[in-house]
């Protein structure tokens, strides 16, 4: 039998994950783990570009993330879950790229800088934080992939790695696959202000965020901006809350959301409790897997996959070296 595809992905422990994070990205790592060789990583490495200054919270979050990735589904059986930091090669594959990576490269990576646009309260002009997109890429080419599960957002940043493995390939002989974004269908899932759903921003509902607390946000949530009164005809596609509908709705439910809005005859406080009720039936199951899980399943999760990640990390630098001379 062949060997299957490979794929793998990894997130920062920089707080709780939201809505964003499950259908943006982990709702497809899901469904890889059923049909590839998937490597998933907790990037605590790349959490220290931003929070450097008080990685205080880096520990809890590491522990936090992974309870989160089991309770939605990822299975440490089917895949392999690893902290970045536990596999020490890949900080050596990132040195090595970064003498090959010209500096114009990594400015002009867009989300280099609209997070220097968007985040005043932390200074970003450390050389970590330009770098990191050569760090993602040794994190990728590390267990050389056909595809990587990534968020639109993180589209330049696969065409910034394809640029650094072709490089790579040219200079030293072919070594590393050009590997290819998988998109997840449905990755619409916008902030409560509008803006994109990021942790960063503060605008998403957290996996393990309880119904009230939950509640309270979407009562304050961005609907569509044109619709002040209920006698008002609204459009769905511009509203802000229709596409968790998209996400979390039966097509029924959807169709009547979208008959009642466009005819003012369903308000935005109604469409918001449909919502909540959907959403409550998500996450309920979700958080109970959840609360099942203490500190030492998470380590016990961790410390047998960085064994796995770091001996298929070894046989990729054996390579490395080799083709460099070193």
């Amino acid at each position: 039998m062949s060997e299957k595809p490979r794929t793998v992905s990894g997130m920062r422990p920089t707080g709780p994950l939201h809505l964003g994070h499950y259908f943006g990205v982990l709702r497809n790592w899901i469904d890889l783990q059923e049909r590839e060789q998937a490597f998933f990583f907790v990037a605590d490495w790349h959490a220290l570009t931003s929070d450097y200054a008080d990685p205080s919270a880096i520990r809890r979050n590491i522990d936090e993330m992974v309870k989160d990735w089991v309770a939605a589904g990822l299975d440490p059986e089917k895949c392999v879950i690893f902290r970045q930091s536990d596999v020490k090669e890949h900080a050596e594959l990132s040195l090595l790229l970064s003498m090959i990576t010209p500096v114009s490269w990594l400015e002009r990576n867009p989300t280099y800088k609209e997070q220097q646009q968007q985040i005043s309260n932390k200074d970003l002009g450390n050389a970590g934080f330009l770098c990191y997109p050569v760090l993602m890429a040794a994190d990728i080419l590390m267990y050389r992939p056909h595809g990587v599960p990534v968020g639109e957002d993180q589209l330049p940043h696969m065409e910034l790695t394809r640029e650094i493995a072709r490089r790579f390939n040219y200079l030293y002989g072919e070594t590393f696959p050009e590997p290819q974004a998988l998109l997840t269908p449905a990755a619409k899932c916008p902030g409560l202000d509008g803006r994109k759903m990021s942790k960063s921003y503060g605008n998403g509902i957290s996996l393990s965020e309880p119904m009230a607390s939950i509640r309270d946000k979407v009562r304050g949530m961005f609907t569509d901006k044109a619709r002040l009164r209920k006698s008002d005809p609204g459009d769905p596609d511009i509203c802000n809350l229709f596409p968790y509908h998209v996400l979390l709705s039966s097509p029924e439910e959807q169709m009547e959301i979208r008959r009642g809005c466009t005819s003012a005859t369903l308000g935005c406080v109604d469409c918001k409790k449909i919502f909540l009720k959907n959403l409550a039936a998500f996450l309920e199951p979700l958080q109970e897997r959840r609360a099942k899980l203490d500190d030492k399943a998470v380590t016990d999760i961790l410390a047998a996959g960085g064994e796995r990640a770091r001996a298929f990390a070894a046989t990729t630098m054996n390579a490395v070296r080799e083709k460099m001379g070193l």
